[in-house]
Order: C-alpha cells, then structure tokens, then sequence
C-alpha cells in the first residue's frame, strides 16, 4: 500500500508530507516504538486518543518516542497537532513525514476500514461473555479444514485496537479468503458497534450472556444489549449464528432480517450435538447433527461449553457450505488452544487442566462441572482458583456465594489464589468443603500443590491472566513428566 493511500484512508492532513515520502510502500503498521520496525508506519497514541475512544487508566504519551521509531527506519508517523506543539523541539526536524490527525486511534480504525473495504469479503463476527476465543480458533480450524485461507485475531486483539491491527494485515496479504474475528467488550461505550463499523460482519456469531464486567455496565440486561450490537452491526442481509440455550442470545433473532441459524445441546436448534460422552479429560465424542446430515466427531476438548463452542464453529462452516461430515472431521483435527481447558496427563498418573486464561463466576462453575462429569474415576478432584475481577461492588460476596456453590459440587479439595479468592475459599469452608487452602500468590499454591498431588488427582487451575495461575502449571511441570 502506497502511504498516500494510507494517508487517504485515515481522513489526515498531510499538506507538509514530503512528495517521495508520499509515493512509498508501507510494509505495515505499529503502535508499539519497541516492536516498530523499517519500513512501517508508527501511530503515536497519547492520552487524549484513549479517553475520546474510552479506554481506561492512564498512558504515555508516544510522540515522545517517535524520533526513535525513525531511527528504526519508519517510513512516517501518525500524530496530533498539539502534541507535536508540545513537542516541537524534537519533532520539528521530523515534520514533512509527520501525518497529522486529530485522533490516532480513530485514524488507525478508518485506516483499517479502508483496507477491510478494499479486500472485501466474508467476515465473521464472535462475541459472548465467555468462550470468544476458543470459538474464534475453532471456527478459524473449520474454515480452514475446506481450503480456505482465514485471517484471525492473534491472542486476543479484539478491541479497538487490536482489531484495527489485525484487519491491517490485509494490507500486505489480500489473498486471505475469508476473516475470523473476535469482538470483545467491557464498558458501555459501543465498543462492539465501533468494531462493526470497521468490518461490518457477514455471519454474527453469539455464544452466550452471562454476568460479565456488570462493574461497568451494571446489570447483566445492560450486558445483553452490548452484546447485541453485534447483530445489529451486521451487513443487512448477514447471517445470526445464535445460541439456543441461552434465552438472551435468541431475543437477538428479532433484531436483523437476515438469515438466522441456532446451535444448541438442550434446546431445539438447527446445529445439535447429541449422544455426548467423555471417556477421560480431553477426550469427548458427540454425534454432530445439521440441516444436511450428521456425523461422528472425537472432541480433544472437555466440557459442555467447549462442545457448544464447537456447535457454534459448526453452525459457520454449514453456513460456508461444508458437509456434516467434513464439519466433523475438522472437529475432530483440533487440538486444544493453550491454557484454555488446555488437559495435561502426565506419567506420575495425574491430570490437570490448565484453563489460566479468564475467570468469572458462571466460567469457573461451568468448568468445575465439567470437571466432576468427568472425574467420576478420579482419587481426588482439586481446584486451584484464583481470584475474579471486575465483579463490580458485590464482588465479596460473589466470590462467597461460588464458594458455597463449589462446596457442593462435588469436588474433594480447593485452593485459592490472591485476594478475594479468600472470600471463595471462605463461602466454601462455611458450606462444608474439608480441604481448602488460601495463598496469596500463584507461586506460593504452586508450591504447595506439587508436595500435595497424588496418583489418580483430576486438577483444575482456572484464573485471569492478572492472577497469573499459570506459575502453578510451571511448578508441576519442573518437577513431574507429561506424558507424550
């Protein structure tokens, strides 16, 4: 893409850029000085840009960095009139490759809007309050399974920036054939409706509603209307992949008028799965039932959820055009992402399940339910949970309420991590739980747990990223073997 192009995209002002500059291919795009590269264009962000497009907490000024990013070897920088006023000492020297525009990050969105309306094909969309990212790489997996090459989200890029980031890969590569995005949010700033103005989606897909970042949004109705932003932002005549087990997600089938296909496990829905059955931790087998037929598929991932986020994937490449059995083979062809239900059997005859990534209240419960469906051979059933934020001001006591509900779940041991999984730990001793132990960090349970484990344990460790739980799949791996 020739950077004047780029400059037309984001609606800048570019009167100063020097003409050859103009003329130049950019390679790509960064909003990161230490990853920036020659060749790129950097986006100096400042905290004016994060509050106009309500990202929280406080940040630094970028400008500051640009002089290095041209001694990487960018091509030009993307920045604000008045902070290049405030830093006119150092950026003067830069000014005819300076891109001015009154908003970096709105800028880098057109930018990625005019690359998405360039390419111009198929998008899905993925929202929900648990499971995006395990469904966005299963639908991506689908997808790619009948030839197709599929851009997706790395990690999990699925906000107002990232997104733009992702959609920009297009720039240099336009021969993917078809984009797998996942759309996050967590305020009550239309963050999925600004997303879908950037690549409005052909196929919306919803996973589910649950009691989410209420923090901010306040109530779990004010959620749903979040979450539906995504099939309103949808192209007119797109397609709603909706969720027939949750009764929030199927309202949305009354708010497009294009095409609607549901999934489901308990309720009637155009893409089942029936006859489920978990032989041991990562191995699942269900009977894949669509519009055109049926067939079997062996799961490496656990757990109801992971098998309605399967159904979700499903419901996408039926929609793509694919067979019940070619839908099944792919299914079949998946290995579980890392540290998302990610099971471990290791040679001492334990296994664990590293599901370190997010944590919420109906998430943690969902997987522990898994976890006792599944471990009815199991010696022990362990948790190792820590502690979930953004719960909003009732957060103390919902962590004791799903401690109460842990104590009744049929698990023989908890362990909580950092903070208010005190409070976890706490509702369960008060309902009877026998075994539980609190420490305040990751390291500290990991510790413990490695000195505890036994032949024949079935351990669950699910916790947010901030909580970093993953210290404790780190301490049994340096002491014990997976298998291979």
């Amino acid at each position: 893409m020739k950077l004047k192009t780029a400059v037309k995209y984001m609606n800048a002002q570019a009167s100063n850029l020097n003409s050859a500059v103009l003329q130049t291919e950019v390679q790509s795009f960064s909003i990161d000085s230490r990853e920036t590269r020659a060749g790129e264009v950097f986006f100096a962000l400042s905290q004016p840009d994060y509050k106009n497009n309500c990202f929280n907490g406080e940040f630094a000024d970028s400008h500051q960095f640009i002089a290095e990013a041209f001694e990487k070897g960018v091509v030009a920088c993307v920045a604000r009139p008045d902070k290049f006023e405030e830093h006119k000492a150092v950026l003067e020297q830069f000014a005819d490759r300076l891109i001015f525009v009154d908003d970096a990050i709105l800028a880098l969105q057109n930018l990625a809007r005019g690359v998405y309306l360039e390419w111009n094909k198929s998008v899905v969309a993925i929202t929900g309050s648990a499971g995006k990212t395990t469904a966005k790489e299963l639908t991506a997996h689908v997808l790619q399974y009948s030839g197709r090459k599929i851009l997706r989200n790395i990690k999990n890029y699925n906000n107002g920036l990232g997104h733009p980031l992702t959609v920009l890969n297009l720039a240099k590569d336009k021969s993917f054939d078809a984009a797998v995005l996942e759309m996050g949010m967590s305020s009550p700033s239309n963050e999925i409706a600004r997303l879908c103005r950037i690549t409005p989606p052909d196929v919306a897909v919803e996973l589910n509603v649950l009691p989410v970042h209420v923090e901010h949004l306040g109530s779990i109705e004010n959620v749903a209307k979040a979450k539906a932003e995504l099939i309103e932002g949808m192209k007119p005549r797109g397609t709603a992949v909706l969720n027939a087990d949750d009764a929030r997600v199927l309202a949305m089938r009354e708010l497009h008028r294009g095409d609607t296909i549901t999934f489901g496990i308990e309720n009637k829905a155009d893409v089942r799965a029936s006859e489920i059955e978990m032989k041991r931790f990562g191995e699942t087998r269900f009977i894949l039932n669509v519009p055109n037929g049926k067939a079997e598929v062996f799961f490496r991932l656990s757990g109801r959820h992971n098998v309605s986020n399967a159904l979700a994937a499903a419901a996408v490449g039926y929609k793509f055009g694919m067979t019940a059995r070619r839908i099944a083979d792919a299914l079949s062809s998946i290995e579980p992402p890392a540290q998302r239900g990610e099971v471990l059997h290791f040679q001492e005859n334990f296994t664990v399940i590293n599901d370190s990534y997010n944590s919420n209240p109906p998430a943690l419960l969902e997987m522990v339910e898994t976890l006792v469906d599944g471990g009815k051979t199991a010696q022990r059933l362990i948790v190792v949970a820590g502690e979930m934020l953004e719960l909003g001001e009732n957060e103390k006591e919902i962590h004791v309420e799903t401690g109460a509900k842990l104590a009744s779940s049929g698990i023989d041991f908890l362990i909580g991590i950092r903070g208010l999984a005190k409070d976890l730990v706490e509702g369960a001793k008060a309902n009877n739980l026998r075994e539980t132990e609190f420490f305040n960090s990751s390291d500290e349970a990991g510790e413990f747990l490695v000195n505890q484990i036994k032949m024949g344990d079935l351990v669950l460790v699910k916790g947010s990223r901030g909580v970093k739980t993953e210290k404790v799949i780190e301490k049994l791996t340096e002491k014990y073997r997976l298998e291979q």
